[in-house]
Formats: C-alpha cells, sequence, structure tokens
C-alpha cells in the first residue's frame, strides 16, 4: 500500500500529468490534497490500473479528498511554449483551482517550475509511492481519456478513443495519408511506423 503523504507538517498536494509523449490532443493534470487517514489498497500509479479500477478510483477519490482540481493545455499552446513547459502550466493551472491553498506540493518527475512560494519536492515515480500523486495520476489520466474519446467521435480514422493520441503505428500512418487534425501538435515528428522498432505502447 502506497504512503499517503511525502511529509506531515504542511498541508500537501499531489501533482501529475497525463498526456506528455502524446501526437495529439492537450496534456491533462491534476493536483490532490487527501486527508491524512485516507487508505487505500487500490491506488496506485494510474499506469498500473485496468479501466474499471481507474474509473471506481477516481470516484472515490473526487469524494474523500479535501479538494483535487484538473489543469489543461492544449495542443496550440503546447507548440507555442513546449511540452515541458505545457506540463508545468498544466500543474498550475490546477493548482490554481484548488479550493485549499496548499503549504507544499509533491511533483511526479524529476523537474518542476515552482508554484509560487509554495516549497516542492519533485519524486521520480512518485505515482507508485505516494497516494496523492497517484491520486492525481488517475484524475489527470481519465479526464484526458474522456476528453480523446470524445474528439474520436470527430476523426474516427485515427483512432484516438483507443491509442488516446499516442504516436502508435496506426496512429502514425494515418497521420502520414490524412494529415494532421486541429487537435493534433506540429511541433512533434510524426514518423512513418516502419523506422520505429519499438512495438505500440497504449495505457
Amino acid at each position: 500500500m502506497l504512503i499517503n503523504c511525502f511529509q506531515k507538517e504542511l498541508i500537501e498536494a499531489g501533482c501529475d500529468e497525463a498526456g506528455r509523449g502524446c501526437l495529439a490532443g492537450p496534456v491533462y493534470a491534476a493536483a490532490v490534497i487527501l486527508p491524512r487517514k485516507f487508505k487505500s489498497k487500490i491506488l496506485n500509479d494510474s499506469k498500473k490500473l485496468s479501466l474499471e479500477q481507474r474509473l471506481e478510483m477516481r470516484e472515490v477519490i473526487q469524494k474523500q479528498a479535501i479538494c483535487w482540481a484538473v489543469g489543461v493545455v492544449d495542443n496550440n499552446e503546447i507548440d507555442e511554449i513546449n511540452i515541458l513547459n505545457a506540463s508545468f502550466l498544466a500543474m498550475h493551472r490546477a493548482i490554481d483551482q484548488l479550493m485549499v491553498i496548499p503549504q507544499y506540493l509533491v511533483i511526479d518527475g524529476n523537474r518542476f517550475k515552482p508554484y509560487s512560494d509554495i516549497p516542492h519536492a519533485c519524486i521520480v515515480k512518485g505515482d507508485g509511492k505516494y497516494l496523492n500523486i497517484a491520486a492525481a495520476s488517475i484524475l489527470a489520466k481519465t479526464y484526458r481519456d474522456d476528453y480523446m474519446a470524445n474528439i474520436a467521435l470527430e476523426h474516427p480514422e485515427y483512432e484516438w478513443h483507443q491509442n488516446k493520441g499516442y504516436a502508435t503505428a496506426a496512429h502514425r500512418l494515418v497521420s502520414i495519408e490524412r494529415g494532421l487534425t486541429p487537435y493534433h501538435r506540429r511541433t512533434f515528428t510524426i514518423s512513418h511506423p516502419q523506422f520505429y522498432g519499438m512495438p505500440d505502447l497504449v495505457v
């Protein structure tokens, strides 16, 4: 079972993002403040859970969290400021919306742009260590997946309801053959699948 939080002296928000490596769609981020006594044997890194478990945990998080919020940066903004800065901005937008101002932030990964004067810690694979970061990973991923499934109705040939905008061989090929949609990131390189030796990975 994951640890509730990184430190216990200050009000702490866990933050994580989803969609950083995609060819299309926005990057989502979430910030979550959990009660100190919150426990879960299921909650974990969103990539380690099934769709059913992610949706179940989203309901639990939204009901039991002290507060939570989701921030979004669309593909046009990503092209303007680059994906790293867009990921930071999405987290900042999520933190902006929290009904309780956190006193400490824990970020999944190894880099972060400081938010105001709130101290923070970057934790590699933090979504598999701390419940508040795992909760943020669940919200960011499920809300982004919902969005990608919705825009897939406009462009079904890209199969975003399945690949979520990630660079699968099929997604790259149809993007080359049919061109880019208004949802694609223009600054991301889309190469022909034959040049990729790795199998598709969609989680």
